[in-house]
């Protein structure tokens, strides 16, 4: 999978820009400021509508401007589809493949998969669990698409649930019926989510495991192990898997804190509470990994996902955005013999030098809110 063109109309910094591309290397050199990664932004949002920047669509949409469009080519074997995004803050977006409008925006995601690799993504080791509930998300999106509903489907209850928990302090004998109901809905839904991240933390696990041995090479013997292992909000049996055994244990956990959830006014069980439990040999990753060995399992979780997304049948689109100027000579040339072989690499850096041979390739330069082919 690779994209083969992209068209911008008010994204970001860029009024109209439409830009050929290839597969294999393509690197975006250009000072900082000058508009790098808002393109290569614009094609992970298309594939994810999500931005690893920013929470929200305001930043995304040309100053001035009412609204961005953002459009690609994915290229997919022999067959080619047109993707569009039009982003209309305080409005719903609106999302069209081939020029036909889709019933929902959310059904764009995992069309074009792409997997982004940035400084940001340190969060994933050393920020907070919403960081890394958010990197599993969007990885179980990109593989199992109808999955967005579901996450859409329990934001939606768990808003509401806690709209009735505020209310209840003080309605507390007409609410608690109507609890009940939203006590459901939350752990029905909820449930399939926890399902599908263990299977796919479990899924991710070998490739994990891999990816950081090959990344962190020259690390001492006993810190070369990694784990992913999920954290939930609730005593769950090691080998609890199935839906409706989750389910079951929701309810209960729900029941017994809603004395607590009434006095807070808010929802304290449930898949919003989780996290994921990073590991480096024997210890937790937050609090007692090195700079070092943070950067590094963040780019092996990175990786990772791409090889689970790629063992599914298509390469998605790596993006390397301004990580090469926080390695030094040999982890770049080690980073890029590790995706060399990626149908589509797009990197940025503000350094041409920064970039290693291997993934020069086609080369733009970018300045002055010009994109020109070097």
């Amino acid at each position: 999978m690779h994209v083969s063109r992209l068209i911008l109309h008010d994204f970001r910094s860029y009024s109209s820009i439409e830009i050929d591309l290839e597969p294999g290397a393509t690197a975006f050199i250009g000072a900082n400021g000058q508009g790098k990664t808002n393109l290569v932004e614009a094609i992970d949002y298309l594939s994810r509508l999500d931005s690893h920047r920013v929470s929200g669509d305001i930043p995304l949409v040309r100053a001035g401007a009412g609204q961005a469009v953002v459009r690609a080519d994915v290229v997919k074997g022999d067959r080619t589809a047109l993707l569009e995004l039009e982003i209309t803050p305080g409005r719903a977006n609106r999302a069209r493949v081939n020029r036909g409008a889709l019933p929902r925006t959310r059904d764009i995601i995992g069309i074009l998969r792409t997997v982004m690799f940035s400084p940001e993504d340190l969060t994933l080791v050393k920020g907070d669990p919403a960081d890394r509930r958010r990197f599993i998300d969007s990885l179980l999106v990109l593989r199992t698409p109808r999955l967005a509903g579901v996450r859409a489907d329990y934001e939606r209850v768990l808003k509401q649930r806690n709209t009735l928990l505020k209310s209840a302090g003080r309605r507390r004998d007409a609410t608690l019926s109507t609890l009940d109901i939203w006590d459901d809905n939350l752990a029905r839904t909820g449930s399939e989510l926890v399902a599908a991240r263990l299977a796919l933390l479990d899924s991710l696990a070998p490739h994990l495991a891999e990816a950081y041995v090959r990344v962190a090479a020259e690390a001492a013997t006993d810190r070369r192990t990694v784990s992913a292992t999920y954290k939930p909000s609730l005593d769950l049996l090691p080998d609890l898997r199935d839906q409706a055994g989750i389910h079951e244990a929701l309810i209960a956990e729900i029941a017994r804190r809603r004395g607590d959830e009434i006095d807070r006014g808010i929802s304290l069980v449930g898949p919003h509470r989780d996290d994921v439990t990073l590991v480096i040999g024997d210890l937790p990753a937050k609090g007692y990994a090195s700079h070092g060995e943070s950067w590094s399992l963040a780019l092996a979780l990175k990786l990772a996902s791409f090889e689970l997304l790629r063992d599914d049948g298509d390469d998605p689109v790596l993006i390397l955005d301004d990580v090469f100027a926080e390695l030094d000579l040999g982890r770049r040339q080690q980073l890029a013999e590790l995706v060399g072989d990626a149908e589509q690499v797009l990197v940025t850096a503000a350094v041409a030098d920064d970039v290693p041979e291997a993934l020069k390739g086609h080369r733009f330069v970018v300045a002055d809110g010009k994109v020109v082919r070097d």
